[in-house]
């Protein structure tokens, strides 16, 4: 290996043991000392929001997945170049890791609940990681080493991947013991759901159209879409959950776990989309809510009436604004069961809220922990600052599942299909175009409400080989059809027909 190949091994091995004693030592700290998390997040907080979109346009679901990957492949690089700029009179490449320390603590400080002593961890890290560097790049080693050692090189190599697998380790063992004692699975395991006062109407069978494999109607747990900021999926337990409600009100109220038993628990079937949902995307899903009427928490604040939006808190910080008509309605909730069972970790337990009618980014908070009353005039939530609307109400809109884009065709008789939805309004009718042939009603399993989406067949029979074209579009319940024009989801949410190319063989 080179000098300078060596002095860039070296580097990236010092970056490893630093990211992995702080990751390791953080772990006696607890989740707001977690550096990786932190300058992860302080990554999504600083990307363009028109890079965000893209990300999430085209990674889906792994975008989380794909940041953590690009996190750790920068610091790779500038380890590997901080190494090479080592020297033993010259201590550029220590300079590097000592500022990527100070960007790391402050990375920690500007996390929600985070307190000077969460820097520790992050401290100790940057000094192992420069103490490293020094052993390996500076020369040191050589200076050291026995006069009978005729392979000096190699004995460096090998300590040098040596300590890069003990930063690997320690930053996997840190990351174990980190999840361990901070997880809240066995606190959501003994959760049992309330008692419902108004459970949901009973689904029936015919929302489900026959003869094709459609999604299911309600979106199993596992199944369903995941979008947020959250880098780290946070953990808090009923015990340490509070609901602060404050700003344009005639009090203040702070709620706790056992303060919700005092309110009615009500069932909903609602459908949640993501504004980032392309046209044709899987950015939705169905489910099944228990929760408590967000009016009927708001009631005991007392909302002023010239407050016009909710600014709603995650725990992390992460903030959405909603209308505060829409919050007082009968529908919004704050929900703490999901298809039966307690809120996944992942969608929000133990409260988050769920708002018909809104895309997430203005309404879907996670882990919620705090809802103030304010005007859109004088605050601004997370993604409004990035240059989205402000109010996000859902467009009409549907999507072809079958058949895939590309799929083949037998000849013969075959039924199309796919869902639709327009929240609040609900699904009228749906038609579909073959080609450039008529406008066609599709058959609609029976609508269930106005809040959810509403899953559509077509049968048709395949009379020639060859490629063809099939397109939707719907029509909601005030009378409005879904427009042709093509709109990128930025700022307000998506447009457009869909249309996929299929080949009868």
């Amino acid at each position: 290996m080179t000098t300078l190949g060596a002095k860039a091994m070296g580097g990236v091995a010092a970056a490893a043991v630093a990211v992995g004693v702080a990751q390791l030592v953080g772990a006696a700290f607890g989740p707001e000392a977690d550096v990786r998390t932190a300058v992860g997040s302080s990554v999504i907080e600083l990307t363009p929001g028109p890079v965000k979109e893209w990300a999430i346009d085209t990674f889906g679901t792994a975008d989380k997945l794909f940041l953590s990957v690009m996190v750790l492949l920068t610091i790779a690089v500038i380890a590997a170049l901080a190494g090479m700029a080592e020297s033993k009179r010259r201590p550029i490449g220590s300079t590097a890791i000592v500022a990527a320390g100070g960007v790391g603590c402050a990375a920690v400080l500007s996390r929600a609940g985070a307190i000077l002593l969460d820097i520790v961890p992050t401290l100790v890290g940057a000094a192992c990681g420069v103490a490293v560097l020094r052993f390996l790049v500076s020369g040191r080693f050589d200076e050291e080493r026995d006069e009978r050692d005729t392979d000096p090189g190699r004995r460096l190599s090998l300590m040098t991947l040596g300590l890069l697998g003990v930063g690997v380790a320690s930053g996997v063992v840190g990351v174990v013991i980190s999840r361990l004692t901070s997880s809240v699975a066995g606190d959501r395991d003994a959760f049992a759901l309330p008692r419902i006062d108004t459970p949901a109407p009973p689904i029936p069978d015919s929302v489900q159209p026959q003869g094709v494999a459609l999604p299911s109607f309600v979106t199993s747990n596992d199944d369903f879409y995941r979008i947020d900021t959250a880098l780290s999926v946070p953990q808090l337990s009923r015990t340490d959950w509070q609901l602060r409600i404050h700003g344009m009100v005639d009090r203040e109220v702070i709620l706790r776990y056992e303060d919700l038993d005092r309110f009615e628990v009500v069932e909903k079937v609602v459908t949640l989309t993501c504004v980032s949902n392309p046209v044709g995307g899987d950015l939705i899903s169905n489910a099944v809510w228990t929760g408590y009427r967000v009016k009927d928490i708001l009631a005991e604040a007392g909302v002023r009436s010239d407050a016009d939006m909710v600014l709603s808190m995650s725990v992390d910080g992460w903030t959405a604004g909603t209308p505060v008509e829409a919050l007082t309605g009968e529908d919004a909730l704050l929900a703490v069961g999901m298809n039966g069972e307690p809120l996944p970790i992942e969608h929000g337990y133990p409260a988050r809220l769920v708002v018909p009618g809104l895309y997430g980014y203005v309404s879907a908070t996670k882990w919620v922990t705090d809802l103030e009353l304010t005007r859109f005039d004088r605050a601004e939530a997370y993604w409004t600052r990035l240059g989205w609307s402000p109010r996000g109400p859902i467009k009409t809109e549907s999507r072809i599942d079958v058949p895939r884009s590309g799929e083949d065709v037998a000849l013969g008789p075959v039924t199309f299909g796919g869902v639709a939805w327009a929240q609040n309004r609900g699904v009228r009718n749906v038609e579909v175009q073959i080609d450039d042939g008529p406008w066609e009603q599709a058959a609609l399993g029976d609508s269930y409400s106005g809040d959810t989406w509403r899953l559509w067949s077509f049968p048709w029979e395949a009379r020639e080989t060859g490629f063809h074209k099939i397109t939707v579009r719907a029509t909601d319940n005030s009378g409005y059809t879904q427009t042709s024009e093509r709109v990128d989801p930025v700022p307000d949410g998506a447009t457009g027909w869909h249309s996929i190319t299929f080949a009868v063989r």
